[in-house]
């Protein structure tokens, strides 16, 4: 916040405000998504956390949110997870964390959606067949 998104603005043409700031990550880049909405909710207007690593420290990072996240009505936010290798443990804190966004008010399939993969893999190719669905839900197209 202090040095890459100044660059990035002062850098290129971009439109700076929440409303057209996303950010995406998976896996441990998917925690730090859901961290940079929740930390920064002024300066991001949406998240995509894909196969995000829940099980780090068994669950704080989902006990942390619980306590931080943003209320909806400004933010668009997407989860995902496969099924095979070690995402096969994240469905149970993705659930956690679905109530966290039901909580704070979000409605499922309108500023939030969380998607199963059967069969994905936590691999980089797997995140880049699906990468389009979260881009389309952030954008809103």
């Amino acid at each position: 916040m202090e040095e890459l998104k100044p660059f990035v603005d002062n850098n290129y043409r971009t439109q700076p405000g929440r409303e057209n700031t996303f950010v995406v990550g998976s896996s441990m880049g998917g925690l730090i998504s859901a961290y940079a909405i929740s930390e920064y909710p002024d300066a991001f207007g949406g998240a995509a956390c894909m196969s995000s690593h829940w099980p780090i420290g068994y669950g704080i990072v989902v006990e942390w949110l619980n306590d931080h996240w943003p209320s909806a009505g400004n933010h668009r936010v997407y989860f995902d997870y496969g099924t095979q290798t070690i995402d096969t443990d994240y469905e149970p804190y993705q659930r956690q964390m679905d109530e966290v966004m039901r909580k704070y008010g979000y409605t499922d399939g309108k500023d939030w959606v969380t998607r199963r993969f059967e069969g994905a893999d936590h691999s980089p190719g797997a995140w880049r067949e699906r990468l389009h669905i979260p881009l389309k839900f952030l954008s809103g197209t």
